[in-house]
């Protein structure tokens, strides 16, 4: 598989997600709290390591949920609340009267507890990468937060703010507030504020003092300083995502009381439903019923717990299967690779190998030195079995007898599990796996790996991975890099900047370039691997046009491995390197760049790849997420690249976007990270690898087309003099990929009959209008001739005067297949009394702003899938999303 760079203004960013086939539907991976007779069970709270030992925040926490469990009761109408709850303490606070943990890590934890990294503010959020409906990942409090009571004035309680969290990342309902827009005019041309419910009353504020609302007005665009009041007094009890800090408010927005109106996300995201509907829709309310009699559910549990030494042990496969397609030397280069660079010092370290039979070949040694490492390296395997039987639960019975030598049992243990063959037996061994305690990572390789394998991944919370039979594949050094302690600590852990693989012919180079950004590298690593006979000619050159050669580097020619380190922080800039084949014969020929933070104090650039679903079955689209970030700032721009390696045939390349093309938009958590000049001069590079997936029931020869353009989600529409000017990005002919056929245009005075009947609302003449290629910004500006006298119904509570325009849209591919209908975008063709003409520059700054539309945390690729079962492999990058609380 050949990985190159992509060149961008701003960085190029690179990751991969290796795929593989599974045997059943597994659920998405916030699935660790589970619902049980009306409470929830499993929930984990991670403080980060970087927050320094305060045990006022474990009592803070505590409090947090008690507060929020009743008050959750209450609005859920008795239905839910909180019952036990774990809270994973970082091992760098000195206390030890916690549990050891099992399973548990920062990494799978529902809330996390860590600083913004220098960042002013302490707006809690909740990460919603998905649509409506749909679980988030994970809920962010600042320890500031949960530590400064005076924060509560605004906020409100942290326990009704952790319902208003909880809600997102559950139930998948968005804020009913809008900062961007506090106010609209609704279809009676009043100023309303964005609000729900509207029952909330308060006072217009101007510079001066309170001041009637139209004094708010300048050409359809608020005042500056302009603002309204919450009265603290209130008698509304809803809504808790609007403002759950008044004191009145102790439900969510029901059908009666839901604002549609109103331009929040949660009109834009759930078709003008009210986020009781959509909480009542979820699965916990169809599993679920309201408890009798009038006495509130127990307080929550909590439980403390805590990593100790960190033990991992290798678990591989020596069958005759791993001489194929080699397999073997795939495993050596990898291994070879994660206890050289990747795995952390103090950490102790086993190695077992199975074919029919289990084989400890290193007991636990704990890496101090080089040394050590290197020792660990002599342990690998160098040549495979002559037995083709595989017997996965004999290595891992190994695996745990290498690793309860230390502390008795395999509490918080690792094994990275790397199999090739079919195990039929496998299912034999899956309850002692369940019961260990351990965390266990698959590494499957080609397509005769046991297709039951993930099972013991999504048991103990594990990642898993697909290596195809690719001779330029660098899937296994990926997946190796991936494995980490899982203790958040980024600071820590080693960086991916680069990863590329090649097949080159005698005599010709493989020549790339890979950008060490400012906020990378310490103890940065150069990896050179090969397919036969000698290394390559390697010639490395740094920013500074510094020379490192073949002789520079330490080679291991049983492993065909080449590494150099670069001492202290590696210059930033371009290092470009070539390798010559010198060689007679085609040579894959492989290069992997790691690195370190530069700086305690600066966060580096990061990317996650993750896929919606690990399983699903045909025609049900895969969706790809990347979140580029710094910190918990969402890096904007990136050029994005994901690779998808299927179990046979090319891998296939896609481009991520962040402008709102897919079905996916959400609010960033905070402002986007500025980038200092240094670092817009050579952009930056990260590679990371997403896991693996498997679309079942694909036909195996053509199949006709199933795949409608996606849904438009950022539709905008403003008045401007006589014409209305709408814009969006452009779908796709499937899903968001391709050129969509046409559009429809509606639009109605009545926001019911457009949600509602779609069909026979008013039809915008488009005929002159082609869409473009999926992702692209659609501008187009109409006349809106709609009389005050025509055949539209008017809805109660709308005067056949009102001025108020509502228009959504929809995409058709050429088989005329339609897109669902877009989010609804309301402009008022009202214009204020004493209100002056719209200057040219006002209408520039909207139209700038209907084309940037940046602050998209995480967006989604839809891949359409065409061949048969796919193992397939992923590679993306990009940003973080979340709700921010008011």
């Amino acid at each position: 598989m050949t990985q190159r760079s992509i060149t961008g203004p701003i960085c190029d960013l690179k990751f991969v997600t290796l795929l593989v086939v599974l045997s059943s539907e597994l659920p998405f991976l916030g699935a660790g709290v589970q619902l049980q007779d009306n409470g929830y069970n499993g929930l984990l709270i991670a403080i980060n390591p970087q927050v320094p030992e305060n045990q006022n925040l474990i009592s803070n926490i505590k409090e947090m949920i008690t507060e929020a469990s009743f008050y959750l009761f209450n609005a859920t109408k008795r239905r839910v609340f909180f019952r036990n709850i774990k809270i994973l303490i970082p091992a760098t606070w000195k206390a030890n009267n916690y549990s050891k943990i099992k399973q548990e890590s920062y990494e799978k934890a529902n809330v996390i507890v860590t600083d913004w990294y220098g960042a002013h503010g302490d707006d809690p959020y909740t990460l919603q990468h998905r649509g409506c409906g749909k679980e988030g990942k994970y809920i962010h409090f600042t320890p500031n937060f949960l530590l400064n009571d005076n924060l509560t004035a605004g906020y409100g309680s942290r326990g009704r703010v952790f319902v208003h969290e909880w809600a997102h990342l559950r139930w998948g309902v968005f804020d009913e507030y809008n900062n961007d827009k506090p106010f609209y005019i609704n279809g009676q041309n009043q100023i309303k504020v964005t609000r729900c419910s509207s029952d909330i009353t308060g006072i217009f504020v101007c510079e001066k003092g309170p001041c009637p609302q139209e004094n708010c007005i300048i050409s359809k665009l608020f005042k500056e300083g302009c603002t309204f009041i919450y009265n603290s007094t209130q008698n509304a009890t809803a809504s808790i995502m609007f403002m759950q800090s008044l004191s009145s408010v102790v439900e969510f927005c029901n059908a009666s009381t839901h604002n549609q109106e109103a331009p929040n996300l949660q009109n834009q995201m759930c078709s003008l439903r009210s986020a009781w509907d959509v909480i009542t829709d979820s699965s916990d309310f169809h599993h679920s019923f309201p408890m009798n009699g009038t006495e509130l559910p127990p307080p929550p549990t909590f439980s403390l717990v805590q990593a100790g030494d960190k033990v991992v042990c290798l678990v591989l496969d020596v069958s005759s299967k791993m001489a194929e397609a080699d397999r073997l030397l795939q495993l050596q280069q990898a291994a070879e690779f994660y206890l050289m660079q990747i795995v952390e010092i103090h950490t102790f370290v086993g190695i077992a190998s199975f074919d029919s039979k289990g084989e400890i070949r290193a007991q636990l040694h704990q890496i101090n030195s080089n040394d050590d490492r290197k020792l660990l390296v002599s342990y690998l395997p160098t040549t495979v079995s002559a037995k083709t039987e595989v017997s996965i639960c004999s290595g891992l019975k190994k695996g745990f007898e290498v690793v309860e030598k230390l502390n008795g049992k395999a509490y918080g243990s690792v094994m990275i599990l790397v199999a090739s063959g079919d195990d039929k037996l496998l299912g034999n061994c899956l309850p002692t796996v369940f019961s260990s305690g351990s965390t266990i990572h698959c590494i499957a390789l080609g397509s005769t790996a046991a297709p039951n394998l993930e099972e013991l991944s999504r048991l103990t919370g594990g990642l898993k991975f697909f290596v195809p039979d690719i001779s330029n594949s660098n899937s296994m050094i990926d997946a190796f890099s991936r494995i980490s302690s899982g203790t958040g600590d980024i600071f820590q852990q080693r960086i991916q900047l680069e990863s590329t693989g090649e097949n080159v012919k005698p005599q010709h180079q493989l020549k790339n370039t890979v950008t060490v950004d400012n906020t990378v590298g310490n103890d940065t690593m150069f990896l050179v691997t090969w397919q036969t006979s000698g290394p390559p000619e390697i010639m490395l050159f740094d920013p500074d046009g510094r020379k490192y050669y073949t002789n520079n580097f330490i080679t291991n020619l049983t492993f065909r491995t080449a590494s150099l380190w670069i001492p202290g922080t590696a210059k930033p800039g371009h290092w470009t390197y070539t390798l010559n084949n010198t060689h007679h014969s085609l040579q894959a020929l492989k290069v992997t760049v790691t690195s370190r933070a530069s700086n305690s104090a600066v966060p580096p650039a990061t990317v996650e790849a993750f896929v919606e679903r690990d399983s699903l079955h045909f025609p049900h689209p895969v969706t790809i997420y990347a979140n580029v970030k710094q910190g918990f700032y969402p890096i904007l721009n990136a050029t994005v690249t994901a690779i998808i390696e299927p179990e046979t045939g090319d891998p296939v390349r896609l481009r991520l976007l962040d402008d709102g093309a897919g079905n996916i938009q959400m609010n960033a958590p905070r402002k986007s990270v500025g980038r200092n000049e240094e670092e817009q001069k050579w952009g930056f590079s990260r590679v990371s690898s997403g896991g693996s997936f498997s679309v079942l029931g694909v036909p195996a020869g053509p199949h006709p087309d199933v795949f409608p353009p996606c849904k438009i989600i950022d539709l905008e529409a403003v008045k401007v003099e006589e014409e209305l000017t709408l814009s969006w990005t452009a779908p796709g002919e499937d899903f968001d990929q391709g050129q969509a056929t046409s559009y429809e245009i509606r639009m109605s005075k009545s926001l019911q009959k457009i949600q509602d009947d779609f069909n026979n609302a008013i039809l915008v003449n488009t005929s002159k209008r082609n869409p473009q290629q999926a992702g692209i910004r659609e501008i187009f500006t109409f006349s809106p001739q709609i009389s005050t006298n025509g055949p539209e119904h008017q809805p109660n509570g709308e005067t056949p005067e009102s001025h108020r325009i509502y228009v959504a849209i929809r995409a058709m591919d050429r088989n005329s297949l339609k897109s669902a209908i877009s989010n609804i975008a309301q402009a008022s063709l009202f214009i204020p009394p004493n209100s002056d003409p719209v200057p040219a520059r006002d209408y520039l700054i909207l139209k700038g702003v209907l084309t940037a539309m940046g602050l998209i945390g995480i967006i989604c690729l839809i891949i359409v899938v065409t061949h048969h079962t796919l193992k397939r492999k992923k590679r993306a990058d990009k940003k973080e999303n979340g709700t921010k609380l008011l």
